[in-house]
């Protein structure tokens, strides 16, 4: 066997190739865009790698392709939280433990000489993408944009030496309706302060960009392992969602015309990509386009309140926009999160909604 860095063209496509042939036999694993995985690694396509790097494995045997793996050091993470932690990502593999260790130990030297002293994942780039290793919650497909991987996974970190440093908790729901009584007091919260909920405009959709960029990270800046999102990351994290974008399912909280909140929930398109196992985009596209229009599902992904209107109901308001709009249109299942699992606040206003756990990611850190 061996671990080979990516050097050229045919090595990267080698690199995102190697999970659908991989996953071939798992009927929960949901096969993404190649395309959308090629502008997802590319340093000039994707503005990450304005404040990062990556260097990407593969590893080899017989002539064949048996795991990958990405090293990555974001650079604006340890800026904002003084440390020299370096991350992995992208990680699959045979079932083999030399094979996995291998693959671990070529990010593992990539970041020492990086100046890296801790190595954290998987990050597929970031915490701002899928992240998490499923450690729990392996009989359910995955939600649009959440990783999935098989339990075997978690052996091989473990017995590399890889602890865990968070766990980030999803959450579900198949309820109609909210809890009348928090309905009812979401209605008079809204009376009392003033708050005003509206969906996302498409007709001034980068005006609307502009005032997530204004809350976004204000928003989440408390969250453990924060990375504020740079503009042009925003910009380019819209382009690619405005064409699922659901404007019924976007609301923003305002007072007085002031931004206060922000929630978005968008159709589980992976319903439809699951319809594409090669991941091409022809004649792919045409199957997933013809299983959109069947999507049942949503995920509420991001939901974010200015810290001087937290706890004070916003939160329920903006889910109950979401739940309710999302069953006019005939949505009538919800993963909302990740969660931190020691985000109390989060935690008990989700469970008031009715939503309840039901899969488990871990990041995990080893030291170096």
């Amino acid at each position: 066997m061996q671990i080979v860095p990516v050097a050229d063209g045919r090595d990267l496509d080698r690199f995102i190739a190697f999970p659908y042939d991989h996953y071939r036999g798992d009927p929960l694993w949901v096969p993404q865009l190649r395309a959308d995985v090629r502008t997802l690694l590319s340093p000039t396509k994707n503005p990450f790698f304005k404040h990062a790097e990556a260097r990407y494995f593969v590893g080899r045997a017989d002539g064949r392709t048996v795991g990958r793996i990405a090293a990555i050091r974001n650079e604006a993470h340890n800026r904002l939280h003084g440390d020299r932690v370096g991350f992995y990502g992208f990680f699959e593999s045979v079932n083999e433990q030399d094979v996995a260790s291998a693959l671990f130990d070529a990010a593992a030297e990539w970041l020492r000489a990086a100046g890296c002293d801790t190595m954290r994942g998987p990050m597929n780039p970031s915490i701002n993408d899928e992240c998490g290793l499923l450690v729990d919650g392996f009989e359910t497909p995955p939600a649009l944009m959440m990783p999935h991987n098989p339990p075997h996974y978690v052996t091989l970190h473990e017995r590399y030496g890889f602890r865990k440093a968070r766990d980030l908790i999803a959450f579900q729901s198949s309820s109609d309706r909210l809890p009348e009584r928090l309905a009812r007091g979401a209605r008079l919260v809204a009376e009392r302060k003033g708050i005003t909920l509206r969906m996302l405009d498409m007709k001034r959709f980068r005006e609307e960009v502009e005032l997530v960029k204004a809350i976004y990270n204000a928003a989440w800046e408390q969250n453990w392992g924060f990375v504020p999102l740079t503009g042009e990351e925003i910009d380019h994290l819209a382009k690619q969602l405005k064409p699922v974008v659901v404007p019924e399912l976007i609301c923003f909280a305002e007072i007085s015309g002031k931004v206060i909140g922000f929630a978005a929930a968008l159709p589980d398109l992976n319903v439809a990509l699951k319809h594409n196992p090669s991941g091409r985009l022809f004649p792919g596209l045409l199957k997933i386009l013809w299983h959109a229009r069947r999507i049942t599902r949503i995920r509420v992904l991001l939901l974010g309140v200015l810290r001087e209107y937290r706890n004070a109901g916003v939160d329920a308001l903006m889910y109950h926009w979401i739940w309710e709009k999302g069953c006019a249109k005939g949505y009538s299942w919800a993963e909302a999160g990740w969660v931190l699992e020691d985000n109390a606040a989060m935690w008990n206003g989700i469970s008031r909604l009715g939503f309840v756990p039901y899969k488990t990611y871990r990041i995990y850190d080893k030291s170096l």
